[in-house]
């Protein structure tokens, strides 16, 4: 026999058929088209559902005018055949890429986002795992490999997820690709760089254990190193994490640009990276680059003037202290560097001073606020540099200022030669302990 067929939606604002009533002839099928009334990028979701209503019943004359099959299936009750209700749901790739776009606003995303990716082919899985990582959802990135996304496409310039997931700073993401099995070509990622740029030491750490064959001294197309990308960002945690490395490059080597760390950590202000590369023995200071500056000059170019102590005017202040040029060490000390600033030995300029028997020095050191009782990385005051080397006049100066005579050294037991000051009892008397023992 032939059936009736009514269809009818749950919201009919939104939703309506191109035939309300129809009649499907015996052993016929017949098509029918939903019409969304108010179409655009943005998928009218609801939860529950919307739906259609779809009521049949059998017609044994086979014909019936619209207004008999209106009041046929107007009326409650059975007919013939049960009614269904079928849930609308939008899928594919457009709805997928508005549900991955907003993600943060839309409740029970999961459940629209695995219907809408019910409706996508493998290709488009993968294109969609572009946008799925940079939005920062777990979850959509999960389902996306759970259903055919190939963790090893390649966006538009090349580089692999990874480098999307380093990129957009998510270790997680970068855990979940590597345990499906993605890789990274060396060649087009640069994912230490990338992690170095953003000053992410988890990530590094994430890629290295990965991939032993990544190779720690790549670099990119200028040249540069993720020490150099680190640096340049300021990021001192990476730059100590790579110089702990084993098997990585000493790190004062040079760009394209022929700069080197240093130099990009100093055109850029960053305290705490150029004092964690003054730290490493392999750098130079006074390096130059293609344009003849040094870090120092890069520094004064760009107005940072927190950086020059440590660049060049704590070096100018002990060289100064050495010779006893007064002249330069005032204007030093004018221009800001530091009269308590360590050379690589834990000297300050009044060890130095001391140490040479420039009592002018010392004299101005002091009024400038110099520490008399620091102490060197091997334990020794300026009263011990100045006694050990014999100069009896310095040794009272730092004396009368407060220097304690009897003040304990750190590492090892080392006399000291006294003889000089036999012609200074009251000197001897105080400096007779002076010595260094073990902690």
């Amino acid at each position: 026999m032939a059936v009736a067929v009514s269809l009818t939606t749950t919201d009919q604002s939104l939703f309506s058929f191109d035939k309300l009533f129809s009649i499907i002839p015996p052993l016929s099928s017949s098509s029918y088209t939903l019409i969304l009334f108010q179409p655009s990028d943005h998928p009218p979701l609801s939860n529950p559902n919307d739906a259609v209503v779809v009521k049949s019943s059998m017609l044994p004359l086979g014909k019936a005018h619209h207004e008999d099959l209106r009041r046929l299936f107007s009326k409650r009750g059975p007919h013939i055949f049960r009614d269904a209700t079928l849930p609308i749901s939008f899928v594919g790739p457009h709805v997928a890429e508005f549900l991955i776009s907003r993600h943060t606003h839309i409740p029970d995303l999961a459940s629209f986002f695995d219907k809408a990716v019910s409706g996508c082919s493998a290709s488009q899985l993968s294109s969609l795992l572009e946008n799925g990582i940079v939005s920062g959802n777990g979850d959509l990135v999960t389902s996306l490999i759970d259903n055919g996304a190939d963790v090893n496409h390649k966006d538009s310039d090349g580089r692999s997820m990874i480098s999307l997931a380093v990129k957009a700073g998510n270790v997680d993401f970068v855990d979940v690709l590597i345990a499906s099995g993605c890789q990274i070509n060396d060649s087009n990622d640069h994912v230490l760089h990338e992690a170095a740029a953003i000053g992410r030491v988890d990530l590094i750490e994430a890629l290295i254990s990965a991939f032993a064959n990544i190779d720690v001294n790549s670099v990119d197309s200028n040249g540069r190193s993720p020490i150099h990308v680190a640096a340049s960002k300021g990021h001192a945690r990476v730059i100590q994490y790579f110089g702990s490395l084993t098997g990585a490059r000493k790190p004062d080597v040079f760009d394209k640009n022929g700069a080197s760390p240093l130099h990009l950590a100093a055109e850029n202000g960053h305290l705490d990276a150029v004092k964690c590369l003054l730290d490493n023995p392999n750098y130079v200071k006074y390096a130059v680059n293609k344009d003849g500056k040094t870090a120092f000059a890069l520094a004064v170019e760009n107005g940072h003037s927190h950086l020059y102590d440590l660049l060049q005017l704590g070096d100018a202040l002990q060289r100064a202290a050495r010779v006893d040029d007064v002249h330069a060490m005032k204007s030093c000390l004018a221009e800001g560097a530091s009269v308590n600033g360590r050379d690589q030995n834990g000297w300050t300029a009044l060890h130095r001073a001391a140490f040479k028997g420039k009592i002018e020095s010392v004299n101005i050191l002091l009024n400038n606020g110099a520490k008399v009782d620091v102490v060197d990385d091997a334990g020794y005051t300026p009263l011990h540099c100045a006694v050990m080397a014999g100069h009896v006049e310095v040794a009272l100066v730092l004396i009368a200022r407060g220097a304690r005579a009897n003040l304990k050294s750190l590492k090892r037991l080392v006399p000291l030669n006294l003889d000089c000051f036999k012609n200074h009892p009251s000197l001897l008397v105080h400096q007779q302990p002076l010595c260094r023992e073990k902690e």
